[in-house]
């Protein structure tokens, strides 16, 4: 039983101080991808959707050769299962890049705004982490499991790219690295053809935030992993809510993280590692924001901004839990695993974000 305690003790502090490293580059490189969205869109900056596009392949290649090492399985994660809830993906990614733009940014980025002393944020957290508990067994739960996940197709095999190549005959370690290459090099090549790429916050922000990725896996994957709990005899992945290998996500943490606060006396809510990366995410911020002395409180302009960011807190609790994850854990974390349903659900959450942008700055158009 000690034994279980000490590494469940490793993957919880483990998981702080990768959150603490994340907020903390997060917001000495501006690492957003709303930002990265709305700067294509409005003013054709590309910076830091190369920087986005470089986290993903970072973690593709750190997390595929995780796998070849044999310290990860993926089909162990939430994302690679063999039912493809592709409804959920497409209306849970698209509610999630609205209500990220509607709340000026998405979880992650709420989370490093609250670091450098944004109420705004503080708001958007309170609101999302609510709709999140909603979505999982709440109000919003029934729709969820009544309309959207009865609508998904049933593989043979596990949703990766890797295992729908090794469903032809190729080996299962060939069909990872060609599955591998295909996605990684195109975004590495995206990334290095054009002179921003090559800048220190481009490179910080991108090869830092996928290696943090890798490092998650590797954590809960590995270092947590048991092939036989003694208690339960069953496999288990210590420290975890899910049971299962997880690696950097804001959803669902922000939802067990209220639910840890507002229940602290009750025994059976604990530190887990996506509680403990999303606090640390917070702290690292912070040292960022102080270190640099940006650290101010910042508030609402008018009634009109509140309601734009509750609802926008709404929305993303609501979509990135219908979505099984966000621009950080669908966009970078499930993509390294080449899973199909991340696919769907990030270029939803894009095309959610632009749409919502285009319809803001249209309706701002008119007003004027």
């Amino acid at each position: 039983m000690a034994e279980i305690q000490s590494i469940t003790s490793t993957v919880v502090w483990a998981a702080f101080a990768i959150g603490t490293v994340f907020g903390y580059v997060g917001s000495r490189s501006r690492f957003c991808t709303m930002g990265a969205i709305s700067d294509v869109v409005l003013m054709g900056d590309w910076s830091r959707m190369q920087m986005w596009m470089l986290a993903i392949a970072t973690a593709i290649v750190g997390t595929t050769a995780l796998q070849l090492a044999g310290l990860l399985e993926a089909s162990k994660t939430i994302y690679a299962g063999s039912r493809l809830l592709w409804l959920s993906h497409l209306v849970g990614g698209a509610a999630f890049g609205a209500g990220m733009t509607l709340a000026s940014g998405c979880g992650a980025r709420t989370l490093i705004r609250i670091g450098g002393g944004n109420l705004k944020s503080l708001v958007v957290f309170a609101f999302f982490a609510i709709g999140a508990l909603m979505t999982l067994r709440g109000l919003f739960a029934v729709g969820r499991v009544r309309f959207l996940e009865p609508a998904a197709i049933t593989l043979p095999h596990a949703q990766t790219l890797p295992a729908f190549l090794a469903a032809t005959g190729l080996p299962a370690g060939t069909a990872l690295m060609l599955a591998c290459g295909a996605l990684a090099l195109p975004l590495l090549a995206f990334v290095f053809r054009r002179r921003e790429g090559w800048r220190a916050d481009v490179l910080l922000g991108g090869l830092v935030t996928g290696a943090l990725v890798v490092a998650g896996w590797y954590v809960t994957g590995h270092l947590g992993h048991l092939v036989e709990h003694p208690d339960t005899l069953e496999e288990a992945f210590l420290g975890t809510n899910s049971n299962r290998a997880e690696s950097l996500t804001f959803v669902a943490p922000l939802a067990y993280t209220l639910d840890l606060l507002t229940m602290w006396s009750d025994t059976s809510r604990v530190l887990t590692f996506g509680i403990a990366s999303a606090l640390g995410v917070i702290v690292g911020a912070a040292v960022d924001a102080i270190g640099r002395h940006t650290f101010r409180l910042e508030s609402f302009r008018d009634s009109g901004d509140l309601v734009r960011h509750i609802v926008g807190g709404l929305l993303m609790g609501f979509g990135g839990v219908t979505a099984l994850g966000c621009t950080i854990g669908q966009g970078i974390s499930g993509l390294s695993t080449l899973a199909l349903g991340s696919m769907l659900t990030t270029a939803s959450i894009v095309i959610g974000a632009v749409v919502t942008m285009k319809l803001q700055y249209r309706l701002m158009s008119a007003a004027a």
